[in-house]
């Protein structure tokens, strides 16, 4: 039933590509909250090679996946299929955070599609393990349509607004976990 894979090959490309959304997980080291959060936008996630894959992430209600990556690097993201097909997708890997003030962010964009107001970062995972399962107990669902409710409200929003989210409420995560916030930089910040 499970197999498991030691790159990403076409066909698991494919599959990917065919998903309107996916799923992340985080945790922090010691203690706390486990996150874990559904992502769409179909053009937000890209396959940059056969081991590492990228997916733009958006301002939303919170920033646990940033903190979490910051502090341990570990992340998980999850295909499932919803079609006749069933499948479960998994990508085991350590995460790394790309801000749009970093020279790197500019390359990454382009691996993407639309234009999406908000952006907040790349995050980028250098995939350790692939695996699969079987996905027989997924409901069918039928895609109506991608929601374009983020991207309306972003798209209203002055920039002003998003700087103040950085040091506000996207500033730490829930367990008080550094974040965006500009007094504690990324690791490759202090590299600088």
């Amino acid at each position: 039933m499970a197999k498991e894979f030691s790159h990403l090959d076409g066909p698991l490309r494919q599959f990917i590509e065919a998903q309107a959304m996916f799923f992340v997980a985080t945790a922090p080291s010691d203690g706390g909250r486990v996150n874990l959060s559904p992502k769409g936008y179909q053009d937000t996630f890209a396959v940059l090679d056969d081991h590492t894959v990228a997916y733009l992430d958006l301002f939303g209600s919170g920033v646990e996946t940033i903190s979490h990556l910051r502090e341990n690097g570990r992340i998980t993201l999850m295909f499932c299929s919803f079609t006749r097909n069933s499948r479960i997708l998994r990508l085991y890997g350590t995460g790394r955070v790309v801000r749009p003030d970093d020279p790197e962010f500019a390359g990454l964009r382009a691996n993407f599609g639309l234009e999406h107001p908000g952006i907040r970062a790349v995050i980028v995972v250098e995939v350790e393990r692939i695996a699969d399962a079987c996905g027989y107990s997924v409901p069918y669902y039928d895609f109506a349509g991608e929601r374009p409710v983020l991207d309306a409200h972003h798209a209203r929003q002055p920039d002003e607004k998003f700087a103040r989210r950085i040091t506000g409420d996207n500033g730490h995560s829930i367990d008080g976990l550094p974040a965006l916030d500009l007094d504690h930089p990324l690791p490759s910040e202090m590299r600088r």
